[in-house]
């Protein structure tokens, strides 16, 4: 009777070598992801409970805080998403409204995603300038 023997190709070995590695990275991707910024983050107040329950169970509270509607447009926009099936029991549409114009707002300063460690200056600064210029539109036409 005669031995069969199989080798292993050297791919196969080769990437079993980098599997560990390959978790590692995977799970520090999913911690990071995990995390978000303070302001990335629904800020308190009456109808956060709400809002949480109605649009986070879609959306990442980043597609909220970096909005700046009017009241008119908020109205729109729940009406939508309720149509969409966000469920927003109707007594709580009003506060629901009126929560996202107070905290989401035109008169409110623009939205600036959070830095990372490589983000250079030059995008900082030009950030800067967007807020500012938003903040006082009279002194940004003078230039």
């Amino acid at each position: 009777m005669s031995k069969l023997s199989f080798r292993t190709p050297s791919i196969v070995k080769e990437t079993a070598n980098l599997f560990p590695i390959f978790v590692s990275l995977l799970l520090l991707c999913a911690a990071i992801a995990a995390q978000s910024s303070p302001n990335e983050q629904l800020p308190a107040g009456a109808a956060k409970e709400t809002a949480e329950a109605a649009c986070l169970t879609c959306h990442e509270a980043r597609i909220i805080v970096q909005q700046r509607l009017t009241k008119a447009a908020w109205i729109k926009e729940v009406d939508k998403m309720t149509k969409w099936g966000a469920e927003v029991d109707p007594k709580d549409r009003d506060a629901l409204v009126d929560y996202f114009s107070a905290n989401f707002g035109p008169d409110q300063p623009i939205y600036v995603a959070p830095q990372t460690g490589a983000a250079s200056a030059s995008k900082i600064r030009t950030a800067r300038q967007k807020r500012e210029a938003h903040a006082n539109p009279a002194a940004s036409n003078q230039n």
